[in-house]
């Protein structure tokens, strides 16, 4: 017997108005048949409803629709949806396969023939006939079969009640697995009552061949050949084997997850480890107390760090760096809720960094400290001289800490928990050099010795003239400046070349002078300056160039020019040096003294001070010593009077300071003696000493100033000259705090100088600043001076020695 093959879906619907049995393609709903229990005559349920089956009650006659057959179906005009169960797999016709011999419980459902008159529960124009299990039913077009599976309800013992039935089901009118129940009661349909019996397979009507009866079912599947699974119930969806036990399983996992979880609040995560420091399941303040025990020395441990070649000891806590234990317990105690974070610290240990606290400007400041010893900038390689021999010196490459880099390796390291013994390597940033060693020798080799091997002559054009550049000036002349392409290139610096010849070539052409100024009759004038004639410095630098590197002898053609004047006439005039703007006088006695007021006024006279300059007293003159013109005279030291060369510099720079005080200009710095010599003004004088002690005071004024001194036998004068801007009074305070001076006598060894003794005492001298024109009192300064007793000593003659005393007679 032919099977049909699997139709595409489980759940079968009939139309009672389709003559197929299909559901309409009209998407109107259909009502879903009741669910029925198989009969038990054999093993398998048969769906066939006869008509006989369904009979009504005695004396009870059923109102049938127009159209409508009396088993049960309903006519074409008041056709109704009925459809199976929906949610339960119905066996197909197919799926029950021919008989096989000697297989019990298996026979082939027959179809009556039409014509049989037993046969009556077709209905007009193809409607469908509810059949109760008791009997099968036909079709004029089909032989309708509904055949449980094993997903159905099998025998009736297995039934479970209707949804009305049960508690709780789920949806009224329908079971347990969601079957519509119909109302039989109802007007429109026949109640018949469930058939007591089934005939036997013998007395039911053979069924119709399908291949000649039916069309064949294209779609679906076909079962392999052999048993059909066992009918029988089938479990919902969620009572299932195959979800139960996974759903225990996540239930039980679920449940151990919220165990942990609980149990864990209050507390750091178990295996939690800082830098080392194990402080998992630890309450917060106990983490807390671990960490400042155990982490906290180490952190503040003092630090090693290397930069490049350099190495220093560094304090974290001097930079500003500690560990911020409640931070670190706050960040340490976030208990992780991914399960497999936490099912991973069952077997590891989970690392926590711990938090620095930082204190920027500390940091920085120890940061820099660090770099000044590593920085430095790139040296290109060149060429020194000593006197003429010259040498290479060799290239280095820059370097300069990585500040911003070193400052976060330091709190890097320092939150690793790495050993403080272990040296912390600082970022380095390395600057190459342009001019390695190996050019400066080329340029060594090819120009720099020969260029000093010999002096290069200059001539004149008619060849009447001539001088000469020796070696040394062009050593001292000679520079080397690095390029970007890496060679070193060689010049000639003209002004070092004149300063180096001197007057060598004075013998070309006519000097220049510079601008002056005459003062006469206490008016000064400006003497006007006068270019010279003579070899161009710089015009002379580029022709020596070209010969350098070539062999003695070698010479230049002197190219003779004008030169111009320094100090120019026009720059003179513009100083606004018109007018006397202070002068003060002192007096003195000593012979020895006035020649060293005398030489070092002749040296400062005709100096200029320009606008916003400073002048010191001993730059200006440098050493003062013989070879300058200076002898051996009085000066003090410690607190006595003594001789030394240069003494009675100080009667110059006492008159030079007030010079400087009348005439309102900035005292820079000055010093008082140590105790009051009478023929100065008391608290407005000032002394000097070589290398030690200074006179400094700067023009403030938008005019030049220009220096006048004059000296006589017994006197010396320093003069001002520029723009007045004040009228200057000095108001002289009271002595006071008078201090006696001490007796001393003293062995005349030939360097004892007697003294008469000088009171000590304080006194305040004043500034008063008033304007020019007005006398209206501008400003006031006031000096303070705190002189020494000066000792009284007393020189005495040496004691003659002592009598030696006498030998001992013999045998005394």
């Amino acid at each position: 017997m032919s099977q049909h093959p699997p139709a595409p879906d489980e759940t079968v619907r009939f139309r009672g108005d389709a003559p197929d049995g299909r559901p309409p393609l009209d998407g109107r709903p259909s009502a879903a048949a009741p669910a029925r229990q198989p009969a038990e005559a054999d093993d398998r349920p048969d769906t066939s409803l006869p008509p006989e089956h369904a009979a009504e009650p005695a004396g009870h006659s059923p109102q049938v629709p127009n159209g409508a057959t009396p088993g049960g179906g309903v006519g074409a005009h008041a056709a109704r949806e009925v459809e199976a169960d929906d949610t339960r797999p119905v066996t197909r016709d197919w799926q029950l396969g021919a008989p096989q011999a000697g297989e019990p419980g298996r026979s082939t459902p027959e179809v009556p023939d039409a014509a049989d008159p037993s046969s009556s529960g077709t209905t007009s124009s193809g409607a469908e006939t509810i059949a109760s299990s008791a009997g099968p039913t036909s079709t004029d077009d089909e032989t309708a079969r509904l055949v449980l599976d094993d997903d159905a309800v099998g025998t009736g013992a297995d039934r479970a009640p209707a949804g009305d039935e049960r508690p709780g089901a789920p949806f009224p009118g329908e079971d347990d697995y969601g079957t519509q129940k119909i109302d039989l009661t109802r007007s429109d349909l026949a109640a018949a009552p469930a058939p007591t019996d089934r005939p036997a397979a013998a007395d039911r009507p053979a069924a119709a061949d399908p291949a000649v009866d039916q069309p064949p079912r294209t779609s679906g599947r076909r079962p392999p050949d052999g048993d059909l699974p066992p009918a029988g119930p089938r479990a919902p969806w969620w009572r299932r084997r195959a979800v139960l036990v996974p759903a225990g399983a996540v239930a039980v996992l679920a449940a151990a997850y919220g165990v942990d979880l609980a149990v864990a609040q209050g507390s750091i995560p178990r295996s939690t480890v800082v830098a080392g420091v194990d402080i998992g399941g630890l309450s917060p303040a106990a983490a807390a107390t671990t960490l400042e025990r155990e982490l906290a020395p180490t952190v503040a441990a003092d630090r090693t760090v290397v930069a490049d070649d350099v190495e220093a000891t560094l304090s974290p806590a001097a930079a500003g760096l500690t560990l911020d234990v409640d931070g670190t317990v706050d960040a340490a105690d976030d208990q992780p809720l991914n399960p497999w974070t936490r099912l991973v610290t069952l077997f590891g240990d989970r690392e926590v960094r711990p938090v620095i606290a930082t204190e920027d400007t500390a940091l920085s400041a120890q940061i820099e400290s660090i770099a000044a010893l590593v920085d430095r900038a790139p040296v290109d390689a060149t060429i020194t001289f000593e006197g003429t021999t010259p040498s290479v010196v060799d290239a280095a490459d820059g370097r300069a800490l990585d500040q911003e880099g070193a400052a976060d390796t330091l709190t890097g390291a320092l939150a690793s928990g790495r050993d403080p013994e272990s040296p912390i390597e600082m970022p380095v940033e390395i600057t190459p050099v342009r001019v390695d060693r190996a050019e400066a020798e080329r340029v060594l080799a090819e120009t720099v010795t020969p260029a000093v091997s010999a002096p290069v002559a200059v001539v004149s054009g008619d060849g009447a003239t001539s001088a000469e550049v020796p070696a040394e000036a062009i050593a001292a002349s000679l520079t080397f400046t690095p390029q970007d392409d890496g060679e070193l290139a060689v010049a000639i610096d003209p002004t070092a070349l004149q300063t180096a010849l001197g007057e060598e070539l004075s013998a070309f052409g006519t000097p220049a002078k510079d601008a002056d100024f005459e003062i006469s009759g206490g008016a000064v004038t400006v003497v006007p300056s006068v270019d010279g004639t003579g070899v161009d410095p710089a015009k002379l630098a580029e022709q020596l160039i070209p010969v350098l590197a070539t062999p003695a002898p070698r010479s230049v053609t002197a190219e003779l020019g004008p030169v111009p004047a320094d100090f120019t006439t026009e720059e003179a005039q513009a100083l606004g040096i018109k007018e006397e703007i202070s002068s003060f006088t002192t007096r003195f006695t000593s012979a020895a003294s006035g020649t060293n007021i005398r030489v070092v006024a002749a040296e400062v006279d005709g100096a200029l001070v320009m606008p916003g300059e400073t002048f010191s007293l001993n730059t200006f003159t440098g050493p003062r010593g013989t070879a300058q013109g200076y002898v051996e005279a009085a000066v003090i030291q410690n607190g006595e009077l003594s001789k030394a060369v240069g003494g009675g510099i100080s009667q110059f720079a006492t008159t030079m300071f007030n010079a400087v005080f009348f005439a309102g200009l900035e005292d820079v710095f000055h010093k008082p003696h140590s105790f009051y010599i009478s023929r100065y003004p008391a608290g407005r004088e000032a002394t000097v000493y070589e290398g030690a002690i200074d006179l400094q005071w700067r023009n403030d004024t938008d005019s030049g100033v220009y220096i006048d001194t004059a000296w006589t036998p017994g006197s010396l004068t320093v003069t001002f000259y520029g723009t007045k801007r004040y009228e200057i009074e000095a108001i002289e305070g009271p002595r006071t705090n008078p201090r006696q001076p001490t007796e001393q006598e003293k062995v005349d060894d030939g360097n004892c100088t007697p003294q008469p003794g000088i009171p000590g005492f304080d006194v305040s001298v004043t500034r008063v600043f008033r304007d020019l024109n007005s006398g209206q009192e501008l400003r006031r300064e006031t000096f303070n001076t705190r002189y020494a007793a000066e000792a009284i000593i007393r020189c005495i003659p040496p004691s003659e020695p002592a009598p030696a005393p006498e030998g001992t007679p013999p045998g005394g």
